[in-house]
């Protein structure tokens, strides 16, 4: 049987030499005769397959019949099994067993369920012990750890803010008793807080106590208390009727304008710890003060937010915090009702004290940020400064392409010459004064000053513009409104280089482009008021001008202040030639030193010509002042740098000084003039303008007094009060007096009352 499973090896149907190439293939001839082979040898292994079972025919009966009989004892085998369960399922056997199961189950469940209750009845023992403990706290003065047991308790009881159906009874019984602490211990805290922070009506003042005593409860101190308020997550709660308080008794008499009240603060301690806190709410009782400023009232809520931030809330951010989130709305609301809707500005004049104000309230709110009072990232808290803002007119746009080149052209076209019976019209009242085109009113200064062409038809064509912005749709008004501004930008761009070799000297051309700027800085900031309530809805919040407003003043400043520069160069350069008025007794030498003068006197009236016609009376003055300063300290200094001076010396120097002062005296003149115009606005003198001038009037007096009068007029004060040291006194004594016991006994006293 092994021969006839062999496998038919193909090789030895074929003769060696056909397979002498294995990779060559066979052809048809050999194909056919591998066939007949295979067919061949097919027939041998039927032969043999049918030899052996022949042969075997006794073997494969006794095989076939063992496997009948066990087929035939697996059938018996499986209807025995079949009877034995029916005959099984026919006795109570099965409900016996089956009823035993269910009571050990019985029993392993009520062991469980005893078990867990046990565990439950343990929970309970300790919940109830530890309300007990909190309770015992609270009265003995423990008021943190029962805050802290609480919130510990909290979660235990199962206290929440949802509705529970079904639940057991101790649960409710045991959130009942924690609720009854919890209302005990939030009455107690309370009971602190309104001993710890009290208004005392008859001395209008709030005290706060660091150290409590009540119920028996003695040495609780305020931050124990606030602490616990925190834990046990009523702080809100507690420090509300102190925002109450402060905010009745503090806050709303500091914004109260028709009794202004001022806020002193006293600290009581003993000799550890400090006790007390108190705020003191006094009134104003100065007849001057008919209102208070933005800036008078932020810094009287700002010390009432201090007192409360370092004395109430120990500088601890979180409670600070707490405070404001309670009285920060309210205090924001009566600022805005009792101080900014009333101080909003009706009209242009009044446009500069509202932006102080804005810059009050932007100051104010950061302090407050500092303190964590507000928050700074929720811009609610932000609504005093966006009230503000939003008062503040914003400004209109315009059309690019014309505008722009109507204003390039009229900017290049102008001619900044000024005719002399234009230059007169200051100081003239009468019509004619008045109808010059030139001259214009400045809208925040209620003055008049001259200006240029061009600056007077730029400010025509941006008016024009503006009048189409409050005419024109959302889209072309804002086009209109950006003209308008690169129009005014086009002045800074164009004029300062038109006119650039003109500012490097002294004319009237350089004053003239100053005002310029200040007119246009003033007219600038007229324009929200006069255009913003007819401005399209969408173009109010963007169109702004006060910034360009900046850049003109600005820039008029620095033009004056380069002409200032100049004048004072060309000063200095007189007076150097002067040498320090050194040995002026000798004629060569006085020649030159009253060469000095006649330029610097020159120079000053040269000035005074160009300026006194054109610049505002309130700038020139300043500036006038600033260079007789200038003159007047350089030519005293010089002088008393002297280090001997011969008696011949001292008399022209003197007459010097009274050369000048007389040259001097139109000029002078004219600022006193200006003087008496404004005395009854309570102006200072001619003199307080220019103190160096008193001290040379002074020092030319002094060339010629005795050595005694000049002791006397130290030991009076009187020098002192003209601007003289003890060391200039005693070095003039010295350059002047031979040394004698008189000179030594005078430089005493000098020395000795100094």
């Amino acid at each position: 049987m092994d021969a006839l499973l062999d496998s038919i090896n193909v090789r030895e149907l074929l003769s060696a030499q056909d397979l002498s190439d294995p990779t060559t293939p066979l052809s048809a001839p050999d194909l056919r005769l591998l066939i007949q082979r295979l067919d061949s040898h097919s027939l041998k292994i039927k032969s043999k397959v049918q030899s052996y079972l022949l042969s075997h025919h006794h073997d494969f009966a006794d095989l076939f019949s063992l496997c009948n009989d066990a087929v035939s004892r697996s059938h018996r085998l499986s209807d025995d099994l079949a009877g034995f369960l029916r005959s099984l399922s026919d006795r109570p056997v099965e409900a016996e067993i089956g009823e035993i199961v269910k009571q050990m189950s019985a029993a392993t469940k009520e062991a469980r369920e005893k078990r867990e209750l046990l565990e439950l009845v343990r929970a309970i023992l300790e919940i109830s012990e530890n309300l007990k403990a909190a309770r015992e706290a609270v009265r003995n003065g423990r008021l943190r750890f029962a805050a802290e047991e609480l919130r510990e308790l909290k979660k235990a009881v199962g206290v929440s803010d949802d509705d529970r159906v079904d639940e057991p009874v101790v649960y409710g019984l045991l959130r009942k008793e924690w609720s009854d602490c919890f209302d005990e211990i939030q009455e107690a805290l309370m009971r602190f807080m309104d001993n710890a922070v009290r208004y005392e009506h008859e001395t209008n003042r709030i005290r706060v106590k660091y150290v409590l005593s009540i119920d028996g409860n003695d040495g609780i101190e305020l931050k124990t208390v606030l602490e616990a308020l925190d834990v046990v997550g009523i702080l809100n709660y507690g420090l509300s009727k102190v925002g109450d308080l402060m905010i009745k008794h503090v806050i709303s008499p500091a914004l109260n304008f028709g009794v202004p009240v001022s806020f002193v603060i006293e600290i009581n301690s003993n000799s550890e710890t400090m006790t007390e806190a108190v705020l003191k709410i006094e009134p104003l009782n100065d007849p001057k003060i008919e209102k208070m400023d933005g800036e008078t009232i932020y810094s009287r809520i700002t010390e009432v937010i201090k007192f409360i931030n370092k004395y109430i809330c120990f500088q601890e951010g979180s409670w600070t915090r707490c405070v404001g989130r309670l009285t920060w709305p309210r205090i924001s609301d009566l600022i805005i009702s009792k101080f900014l809707a009333k101080v909003v500005p009706q009209d242009a004049s009044k446009l500069a004290d509202f932006l102080k104000i804005i810059n009050c309230t932007s100051e104010f709110e950061t302090a407050l940020k500092e303190m964590k009072f507000i928050s700074v990232t929720e811009n609610k808290d932000n609504q005093l400064s966006s009230f503000a803002e939003n008062v503040e007119v914003h400004f209109a746009s315009k059309k690019k392409a014309e505008i722009l080149g109507r204003a390039r052209n009229l900017l290049l076209r102008c001619d900044f010459a000024i005719t002399q019976e234009k230059t007169r019209w200051r100081g003239k009242h009468d019509g004619a004064a008045s109808n010059i085109p030139e001259t214009v009113d400045l809208l925040f200064l209620s003055q008049r000053c001259v200006v240029s062409e061009a600056a007077i038809n730029l400010m025509k064509l941006v008016h024009e513009t503006l009048k189409d912005v409050c005419l024109s749709s959302p889209k072309v008004a804002l086009e209109f409104y950006r003209a308008a501004r690169d129009a005014l930008l086009l002045y800074e761009v164009v004029i300062p280089v038109k006119l650039e070799r003109k500012l490097d000297g002294i004319n009237q051309v350089a004053v003239l482009m100053h005002n310029d700027c200040l007119y246009l800085s003033q007219e600038v900031l007229g324009f929200a008021f006069e255009y913003r309530s007819d401005f399209p809805t969408s173009l109010k919040e963007h169109a702004v001008f006060v910034d360009m407003a900046l850049r003109f003043h600005l820039m008029a400043e620095d033009i004056l202040h380069r002409q200032i520069q100049l004048v004072l160069r060309s000063l200095s350069e007189a007076l150097d030639g002067a040498d320090g008025f050194q040995n002026t007794h000798q004629m060569q030498q006085f020649q030159s030193a009253k060469f000095s003068i006649d330029q610097v006197v020159f120079i000053l009236e040269k000035v005074h010509i160009i300026w006194e016609p054109l610049l505002l009376p309130s700038t020139y003055k300043r500036s006038m002042c600033t260079l007789l300063e200038s003159v007047f300290s350089r030519i005293t200094k010089d002088i008393l740098l002297l280090d001997d001076m011969a008696a011949e010396e001292t008399l022209e120097l003197q007459r010097l000084i009274h050369l000048m002062l007389e040259n001097l005296t139109s000029l002078l003149d004219s600022l006193a003039a200006l003087q008496v115009e404004k005395s009854q606005e309570r102006m200072t003198y001619l003199d307080d303008l220019v103190p160096s001038l008193r001290k040379i009037r002074k020092l030319a007096e002094l060339l010629d007094m005795p050595l005694k009068a000049i002791t006397s007029a130290w030991e009076t004060e009187e020098l002192r009060n003209s601007g003289f040291t003890s060391s200039e006194v005693e070095d003039f004594i010295k350059a002047i007096f031979q040394d004698s016991p008189l000179r030594k006994d005078c430089l005493w006293r000098i020395h000795d009352n100094f």
